[in-house]
């Protein structure tokens, strides 16, 4: 898809191509990482078997130009990830045997709820719809959001948390991961509310992913797999410089700055998080516990 945009066969830029890299790569891995936690019942084993198809129509969505077509082909995605959400919070209320506790099962919850809200936004941005006057791209860019900031952050989030338990007290990394999972829908509300609570929705986040990043190096370098330690540690690397953009980015936005602008971020911050600590975040987590049995499955 990168390759047909840069010659000019596909009319698609940076920011969909970001969009794409979801349900492509990013969210299949989240499902497996998911289901190698904690499961999520029939709901999200349907979503499981139905993501091949939905990420194909969503690719064929963006494609097309905004409009009932596109649209329609989007809501393919949608299904996907409305059984997601529903595979989250049926494994919240009702746990397999080997789901861990309850805070690791909402915390993926909540990122499997937040996947459904991206889904709900690309069908709206390929619409062409302007929901609360939002204009594009800052409704695909919503989309991108809770895909990568939302459902993939939180899975890396769950997964650090789950394997951290094994060695002691996590109590502040607990604390740390519900300000991670709580704020990307804080962000998006100051998108409409105020400039004022989007840059200190967007600070906040950014500083507890960062924290984030230190647990997750730390808990790399203990990974029983080698590839595990080299993808975890080097996401929680890029992760550092893309949170350090996107603080950057909020501050001289609320100053009315230009220094930074949104082609600029999809460009160089989505990818430091998307492809530098998304991608090998969760493919560390899911080649460590799919080793030796021991790993973050507990098993």
């Amino acid at each position: 898809m990168a390759v047909l945009a840069r010659v000019g066969v596909a009319r698609i830029g940076a920011i969909e191509l970001m969009f794409l890299f979801a349900p492509l790569v990013i969210v299949p891995l989240g499902m497996e990482l998911g289901r190698e936690i904690a499961g999520g019942g029939w709901p999200h084993e349907l979503a499981r078997r139905l993501q091949p198809g939905g990420a194909a129509l969503a690719v064929v969505a963006m494609l097309l130009p905004p409009g009932r077509r596109a649209g329609s082909f989007a809501l393919g995605w949608l299904v996907v990830c409305l059984l997601m959400a529903g595979g989250g919070l049926f494994d919240l209320f009702f746990p397999a045997s080997k789901n861990p506790d309850r805070s690791v099962r909402a915390i993926i919850a909540v990122g499997r709820i937040d996947l459904a809200v991206g889904g709900a936004w690309l069908v709206a941005s390929r619409l062409g719809m302007r929901p609360m006057g939002i204009q594009e791209p800052i409704g695909l860019l919503t989309a991108v959001h809770f895909h990568f900031a939302g459902f993939a952050t939180a899975m890396i989030a769950a997964a650090t948390l789950r394997f951290a338990q094994k060695s002691g007290d996590t109590r502040w990394l607990r604390r740390l991961v519900v300000v991670v999972v709580a704020m990307p829908i804080v962000v998006a509300a100051g998108f409409v509310i105020s400039p004022g609570l989007k840059m200190a929705a967007a600070a906040t986040f950014s500083v507890s992913v960062a924290g984030l990043a230190i647990y997750l190096r730390a808990c790399g370098a203990r990974a029983e797999s080698v590839m595990a330690r080299i993808l975890l540690q080097g996401a929680a690397g890029a992760v550092f410089a893309a949170m350090v953009l996107a603080l950057t980015y909020v501050i001289a936005d609320y100053a009315g700055s230009d220094v930074l602008t949104i082609p600029q971020m999809a460009r160089t911050h989505g990818i430091l998080n998307g492809v530098g600590f998304c991608l090998p975040g969760l493919l560390g987590w899911v080649v460590e516990g799919s080793g030796q049995g021991s790993g973050i499955s507990g098993q």
